[in-house]
């Protein structure tokens, strides 16, 4: 404890304390707790390169070894606990290894370190932890999503652009399109690790440390790559935090767009899907309801997400060199966005799981708004004609069957040579939904084939994650 009365890891410099309103003011512990154990792990590797240095005996190391496991102990268990006068989680636990191992044994642990260092080494230490976890919960709606693609292999849908019709397309397409983005969010948060497993351990404050302490043996032994390249850099920056909340940010709006389809197709309008009774919910007045709450809720949530990014790079964009007390802010948003997508993954992958298709529906309705039209155009260029008249033709047939009130199919032979004499019986040919979608059969296309490559190709991807 500091001579101010507070446990601070400062003070002597100073005459008193600091007010009351500059302590609640500066105080983190509340919500930088959760990095209690990651703390811990930094300390005992942090002693590990003291010993190494010359600068505690080998029974000074084995007692701070023990005094810290004991320390953790007590956090997992709950007995011991931040107090009031504790400013963060690093001068609370520095107050917890004291008084287990005794002031002047558990003052030496302080060397080489300075918090800059310290808490830049444990927010990486805690979202490297939290990446896996979330790897995990995109990667188990990725397995639901490819699972439910290759289940209505062959049942066709309207695909939309500007959402009206457009063309046919397989459910299954439609399906992997919306899993294809969540595997790249998994291939991010990969590449966002190689990035995040440097450490800032031994930048000190922002100049390095004198003491001679090996950066590398502290890195090893968090299980991180190496050292951070500049001390100045290491403690000021926050980039790695800053992608992490995009990467969380991107795999929100990915829901959220899903969500929107959801929302849409759950409608008496659509009537594409019907939700699972236990996952969806009532309304207090109206008794028929049955509420798409999880496709809401997670559409409502990639805002939370988007809020928590750009608060934090809103409070990092004006920072000069190095450290700055403005990065305490770097914290609160990204633990709200992983706590955020922790809660919501399990639900919306359990929706997604459980709703049922129409269909029946869905079949009927892939033809609707003339979506064949463009096949049309496509067979009258197989035949030779350039798209451009080939284009104009197409129109003016789908503006004939809306006069008449024709489907494209119901046009007559006769009726469609007045359209244009290029417009023979054979176009029939084109004029099916099933043949439209076995048409498309082009790279990345709706076509059987090339669904079942996309089936495979992600069963490949998510297999390697699982290590099989």
């Amino acid at each position: 404890m500091s001579e101010n009365g507070s446990n601070a890891l400062w003070g002597s410099r100073f005459d008193g304390g600091p007010a009351d309103s500059l302590a609640a003011l500066s105080r983190s512990v509340h919500f930088d707790w959760r990095l209690a154990q990651y703390d811990i792990k930094g300390t005992l590797a942090h002693i590990k390169a003291l010993h190494a240095a010359g600068y505690l005996t080998v029974a000074e190391h084995q007692k701070l070894e023990k005094s810290l496991e004991e320390l953790a102990r007590r956090v997992a268990e709950g007995s011991f606990v931040a107090k009031q006068s504790d400013e963060d989680v690093h001068s609370a636990l520095e107050r917890g290894l004291i008084e287990i191992a005794g002031t002047e044994l558990g003052g030496k642990v302080r060397a080489g370190r300075s918090r800059n260092d310290q808490i830049a080494t444990l927010i990486r230490t805690y979202l490297l932890d939290q990446s896996n976890v979330i790897e995990g919960l995109v990667l188990d709606l990725v397995n639901v999503l490819v699972d439910r693609a290759e289940e209505n292999l062959g049942v066709a849908m309207p695909g939309r652009t500007h959402f009206q019709h457009a063309q046919p397309v397989m459910l299954s397409h439609h399906l992997l399109a919306h899993a294809w983005p969540l595997q790249r969010d998994i291939e991010r948060t990969r590449e966002w690790r190689k990035r995040a497993s440097l450490s800032p351990y031994g930048a000190g404050a922002l100049a390095g440390s004198t003491l001679g302490l090996d950066p590398n043996l502290v890195a090893l032994e968090l299980g991180l790559t190496g050292p951070t390249q500049n001390s100045m850099d290491a403690t000021a920056s926050r980039d790695v935090v800053a992608e992490f909340e995009f990467i969380l940010t991107l795999i929100g709006i990915n829901l959220s767009r899903f969500s929107e389809e959801i929302i849409i197709w759950a409608s008496a309008e659509f009537d594409y899907i019907k939700l699972s009774d236990s996952f969806s919910t009532g309304s207090s007045i109206m008794p028929q309801k049955k509420n798409p709450d999880i496709a809401e809720l997670a559409r409502g949530k990639s805002g939370r997400l988007i809020g928590n990014l750009t608060g934090l790079l809103a409070t990092l964009k004006g920072l000069p060199l190095s450290y700055n007390r403005d990065l305490q802010e770097d914290k609160e948003p990204v633990f709200d966005s992983v706590d955020t997508l922790t809660v919501l993954m399990p639900a919306f992958t359990g929706m997604v799981a459980t709703l049922e298709f129409n269909k029946n529906r869905l079949e009927l309705l892939a033809p609707a708004g003339f979506s064949l039209a463009t096949d049309v155009a496509e067979w009258l260029v197989k035949q030779k004609v350039p798209f451009r008249d080939a284009h104009e033709i197409t129109g003016k047939l789908v503006s004939f069957c809306e006069k008449n009130s024709l489907q494209l199919h119901e046009v007559a032979d006769a009726d469609m040579a007045a359209i244009s004499p290029k417009l023979t019986p054979e176009v029939r040919d084109v004029l099916s939904v099933s043949g439209s979608i076995r048409a498309r059969a082009g790279a990345g296309g709706t076509a059987l084939p090339r669904v079942l490559e996309q089936i495979t190709g992600i069963r490949k991807l998510t297999a390697a994650r699982l290590g099989q």
